[in-house]
């Protein structure tokens, strides 16, 4: 059993996200709902729970106050929130669980079925000051991004990556450092997550970083060369909009 607790300053937002918990994940148990931070701090000192669903935007203050006013985070947390496009890039690129307002049942089901598959404690200090900074730029001009491995949350400046290579449903990142870490989604994630960042999915199975091309050898499709020595090799379909791409830069 999930132990949870809900801070919302909205009772209806409180009460909708309880009923819908009750009846589409019966592994849940709210044990507390709150509407304000302060109130919500006490609740999780005194319960213990596994789980905290946390407002983002809140009338007076906002959910990340929690962090600066509770020093041990050892449970899990699901933003809820409003934002909108480039705050969710920003959660996503902090490796953080969220929900959109109004809240989607499938996606609250799968939510709570990723946080039951997580080790406890998996929120980091770092994870969240990662988010804050994200959201704090309108532009959604990303430096960083964490990736979640087999060794933990590993935290990556963007121009450090040279290139992502798909393994089944992982992905490899290549690093400038010569580090390789795998991680476990898919590059079709990586894709549409970095495609705005001069990144780009010259293959089915590779991903490249275009900062990172040393030479564009011609061909059929041609190949490039990256600043680690490897070749990858560009597909006819994605020739044209490649070299569009690059000329742009």
């Amino acid at each position: 059993m999930i132990h949870a607790v809900i801070i919302d300053d909205e009772e209806k937002a409180r009460n909708n996200l309880d009923n819908l918990l009750k009846e589409y994940c019966e592994q849940v148990e709210v044990v507390a709902k709150e509407g304000t931070i302060a109130a919500g701090i006490k609740a999780i000192n005194n319960s213990n729970p596994d789980l905290v669903f946390l407002d983002v935007e809140m009338r007076n203050e906002t959910g990340f106050d929690l962090f600066d006013k509770k020093e041990d985070i050892d449970f899990e947390v699901i933003f809820v929130t409003a934002h909108h496009k480039y705050a969710v890039k920003a959660f996503k690129f902090s490796a953080m669980d969220y929900l959109l307002k109004p809240i989607d049942i499938e996606e609250l089901k799968a939510a709570v079925d990723k946080i039951e598959e997580k080790k406890a404690s998996s929120m980091t200090k770092e994870k969240f000051e990662l988010l804050v900074q994200n959201l704090k730029n309108p532009g959604g001009d990303m430096q960083k991004i964490a990736l979640p491995s087999l060794e933990g949350i590993i935290f990556v400046n963007l121009d450090e990556i040279i290139r992502c290579e798909s393994t089944a449903n992982y992905t490899n990142f290549m690093l400038s450092s010569g580090k390789k870490i795998l991680v476990s989604k898919t590059i079709k994630y990586f894709d549409d997550l970095l495609s705005d960042y001069n990144f780009f999915r010259v293959h089915q199975s590779h991903l490249i970083n275009l900062r990172h091309i040393s030479k564009y050898v011609k061909g059929e499709g041609g190949h490039t060369v990256m600043s680690d020595g490897a070749m990858v090799m560009v597909s006819r379909r994605k020739k044209e909009p490649f070299l569009k791409k690059m000329s742009a830069l």
